[in-house]
């Protein structure tokens, strides 16, 4: 082996990293479709109050125009963040997890309407933010 062929046997990303930036690009993907769906529900909250069946009080009740608003800005800047995260920009990574993270509040607080969607996208931004913060773009 020659060592140009070690040198670059040496800079090979480790299987973490490779899994990771697999991920980061498929939650890039996924937060484009998450941040259409939310845009969606965001509008369909706001154009007819009634849409939506809620549960009994909760605690942290708003009325859903309240939160149409809420997961229709919510929706644009993860499609925002989704288009850094494809480029690989730090912005856009800083972007897509302070936005996940408030996609975790923002679903833990909608738990009362749709409970399992709610459940299932908590689990996704959890996923999704290991990937980023563990994802290092210059190492692939």
């Amino acid at each position: 082996m020659t060592a140009t062929e070690h040198n670059t046997f040496d800079k090979r990303p480790s299987t973490k990293q490779t899994v990771a930036a697999g991920t980061s690009l498929a939650a890039a993907a996924l937060l484009v479709v998450a941040g259409i769906v939310s845009i969606f529900q965001g509008i369909s909250a706001i154009a007819k109050d009634d849409i939506y069946v809620s549960g009994p009080n909760y605690t942290y009740q708003w009325n859903t125009s309240g939160w149409g608003w809420v997961h229709l800005i919510l929706g644009i800047l993860v499609v925002a963040a989704a288009a850094g995260l494809f480029t690989g920009a730090a912005w856009g990574r800083v972007l897509a997890i302070t936005l996940l993270s408030l996609s975790i509040l923002a679903n833990f607080l909608w738990l009362p309407y749709y409970p399992w969607w709610s459940i299932l996208i908590i689990a996704l931004d959890i996923v999704v933010i290991w990937a980023i913060a563990t994802w290092d773009p210059k190492r692939i």
